[in-house]
């Protein structure tokens, strides 16, 4: 069963829409000892990267997820905020993150004023590895929406899964054994977002 975690910093109703949509079932976890049941977990997120954190440890969350990742190795996806989530930190604020991947969450900043921040829209991705959850072929035509001023640096480049440009190629989502990170809103990503969300359901 996969389960959504709600700690309040999530549009928790549109993810499970989605699933919906391509056929599975997806419940919203409001206590952390529902994670013991699951079989997958969505970490969404909207909002600052120390509320998010703070909702967390505040909702008693963090013991449920490290085991559920590191230990048990439940596929975890984080999305938005919550691919942020899964770095050691962000430039964004003082609490340190999960730490599930080698990363640090920065925020963007151009000397070409025409790359407005956030980053808001729609925008495309190169695949950077063979993965499960995304075909390498061809590339061109998956276009992701995007809503953010902050992006993951990853120490491992190996752990990128995808890149996109935005006054310069930054991950756009990562892949790391069982541990997935998206900076786009497959929920909001029509057609690209289900076949992506789909892999996720029968492939992991």
């Amino acid at each position: 069963m996969i389960y959504i975690i709600d700690y309040q910093s999530g549009n928790l109703g549109a993810i499970q829409n989605m699933f919906k949509k391509i056929g599975a079932q997806a419940l919203i976890a409001s206590d952390p000892n529902q994670l013991e049941k699951a079989t997958k977990i969505i970490l969404p997120g909207v909002g600052t990267f120390d509320t998010g954190m703070q909702n967390l440890i505040s909702g008693g969350w963090i013991p449920h997820l490290t085991n559920a990742a590191l230990v048990e190795k439940k596929p975890i996806m984080g999305i938005c905020l919550g691919m942020q989530l899964l770095s050691k930190g962000s430039e964004e604020g003082a609490i340190g993150g999960l730490g599930l991947v080698d990363a640090y969450t920065r925020r963007f900043s151009f000397t070409d004023k025409s790359f407005k921040i956030p980053h808001m829209g729609w925008n495309e991705v190169q695949v950077s590895k063979e993965s499960k959850l995304i075909s390498r072929q061809p590339d061109y035509e998956k276009r992701f929406y995007f809503a953010h001023g902050y992006y993951v640096k990853l120490e491992n480049p190996f752990d990128e899964l995808l890149r996109t440009s935005y006054g310069f190629d930054f991950s756009s989502a990562l892949e790391k054994d069982n541990i997935i990170g998206l900076q786009f809103h497959p929920e909001k990503s029509h057609r690209f977002g289900m076949e992506l969300l789909r892999n996720f359901v029968s492939k992991y």
